[in-house]
């Protein structure tokens, strides 16, 4: 990656608790490399591996998986939770990776992509990838709905309360949609095969502390803490009670289905 970001133990160990695994798109990415038969494919690198939970998703498919990462923290993680054989972890920049040239069948980066030198990854990732490889880039909008009855046209509205909050400390190198950040990199890649989706939407059962829970793992709000822990704390706490209120509960255990849209791009090598 091109700098290090979620190395502190703790926001380390929340991205694992909260952030969503998307293995609906797992499947999204092996149709797209016809990958239906009963012979696993050799090789998969899930750049920007982070604490491995995407990387698992593929061993199924592949005779190997290996995540990379910049973050020796978050491979720490991701090594003490893997229980796969076949997927291991190396540290490295996504912009240069391990592997010699035309080896890899897939190169993935999950939620990851956008904290990259985009054009060196991109590169880096034609060089490795064999002829008819694929690279399969997803990520989600910072922007997630919830679900719940009556309430669910209220908690969306302070749900976009809660994002306005965080938008003043959202990283710079992100611009104004991370969605334009992908849909650029599927623009520029010149593989006449391939295939964007803008919005495919991930429903999930949530508690509303572990919505709040997710939010927090955000950057924006990790800078925040950073500069007024008392504030940020001041901030989840407001969102809670009143999601709380609108749901007319007094648990933040309580369920909801919390709504993840992602965006991806899939793109094969000729």
């Amino acid at each position: 990656m091109a700098f290090p970001l979620y190395e502190e133990d703790k926001h380390v160990a929340a991205y694992l608790q909260y952030r969503v695994t998307p293995h609906e798109l797992i499947n999204k990415i092996m149709d797209f490399m016809g990958a239906k038969t009963q012979n696993k494919l050799n090789l998969a690198v899930d750049v920007g591996c982070g604490n491995g939970s995407g990387s698992v998703l593929l061993a199924p498919f592949f005779k190997q998986v290996v995540g990379t990462d910049i973050s020796a923290n978050q491979l720490e993680l991701a090594q003490a939770n893997n229980d796969c054989q076949n997927v291991s972890y190396r540290q490295s920049p996504a912009e240069e990776l391990p592997f010699e040239s035309g080896q890899v069948d897939l190169v993935t980066a999950m939620t990851a992509a956008h904290w990259f030198d985009r054009p060196r990854f991109l590169k880096e990732a034609e060089r490795v990838l064999k002829p008819n490889g694929c690279l399969a880039l997803l990520s989600y909008t910072m922007d997630m709905e919830l679900e719940y009855g009556h309430a669910t046209g209220a908690l969306n509205a302070i749900c976009k309360e809660f994002y306005a909050a965080l938008l003043p400390f959202k990283n710079p190198c992100l611009g104004s949609s991370s969605s334009q950040i992908y849909l650029d990199m599927f623009e520029s890649c010149t593989y006449p095969d391939k295939e964007w989706n803008g919005c495919h939407k991930i429903y999930r059962t949530a508690t509303v502390n572990r919505y709040i829970g997710m939010v927090e793992t955000f950057t924006s709000y990790q800078k925040l803490k950073k500069q007024d822990a008392a504030e940020a704390e001041r901030l989840s706490e407001d969102i809670r009670n009143k999601l709380l209120a609108v749901m007319q509960v007094s648990s933040p255990d309580t369920e909801l289905t919390m709504v993840v849209k992602y965006f991806y791009m899939l793109a094969r090598k000729p």
